[in-house]
């Protein structure tokens, strides 16, 4: 039987910067092996397969493409997110996202559209055009396009850039696609050109939000199903905001209610 794992494995390989022999060494097999199963001279077992995935930390999603790629069925189920079976689920991100309260807290899929989100993330969306806020709403579009948060966003050159640096890293692991390149190039334009300068933090850029006569300062953080051996829920990511400084801290639980 013909199959495309071949190419398929040297793609992800290259991706994540492996020579064959690092990645033989990872999934407890040979180079000569490996060399074999890249060039067809050899067909993997479905534990090879899955072991290679792992070594090379792929998602769910992306090793049952593998497994596809070789002739094998995918293991890993794709559960709608309102079946019965995610109730239980479902319902623990709403707690933790109401235990958030008063910063806002939001539950996203790959690439930023929102599953749920709490009362307090209406401080982020406050002024934006009602288009951008009628399902699926798009936290990174809403984030950055001018009629969304933009006009708010005291730092959109630098925080802009580093929500468009988060997808462009994601790209690089997980190759290109159209709808992706697509969708950076997007963002890309509505956000101004930045140089880092000396005061530049990288990764931890806080977002400077103006609220009122003031400013709330926030830093986010990203929590994900590490265990999940769902597809859907792998997927999922709670994005959480928290107050960088105490300003934000009062001024959050004041129009919280205390």
């Amino acid at each position: 039987m013909t199959t495309t794992f071949g190419p398929e494995l040297q793609r992800w390989r290259g991706s994540r910067r492996l020579s064959q022999l690092e990645l033989a060494a990872r999934a407890g097999t040979t180079q000569r092996h490996l060399s074999f199963v890249e060039s067809g001279r050899s067909r993997p077992g479905r534990a090879m397969v899955l072991r290679l995935a792992e070594s090379m930390q792929l998602t769910l999603r992306e090793r049952n493409e593998l497994l596809l790629s070789a002739g094998y069925a995918p293991v890993y189920p794709e559960s709608a997110l309102d079946e019965p079976a995610l109730r239980p689920v479902r319902d623990a991100l709403h707690r933790i996202i109401e235990g958030h309260m008063p910063y806002p807290a939001v539950v996203v899929r790959a690439y930023g559209d929102v599953v749920a989100a709490n009362e307090a993330m209406s401080v982020l969306t406050d002024g934006a055009a009602p288009w951008l806020l009628k399902p699926p709403v798009n936290v990174l579009r809403l984030a950055l396009h001018p009629e969304g948060m933009a006009p708010r966003v005291r730092n959109l050159d630098a925080w802009g850039r580093h929500v468009i640096d988060s997808l462009v890293r994601l790209r690089a692991l997980r190759g290109h696609t159209p709808e992706l390149d697509e969708f950076i190039a997007e963002l890309g334009s509505y956000v101004p050109p930045a140089a880092p300068g000396p005061d530049h933090l990288g990764f931890a850029v806080p977002l400077r939000l103006t609220y009122g006569d003031g400013e709330l300062r926030l830093l986010t953080t990203l929590t994900s199903f590490a265990t999940a051996v769902d597809v859907t829920l792998a997927e999922l990511h709670l994005e959480a905001f928290l107050p960088a400084d105490d300003a934000t801290v009062e001024a959050l639980r004041k129009r919280a209610g205390g």
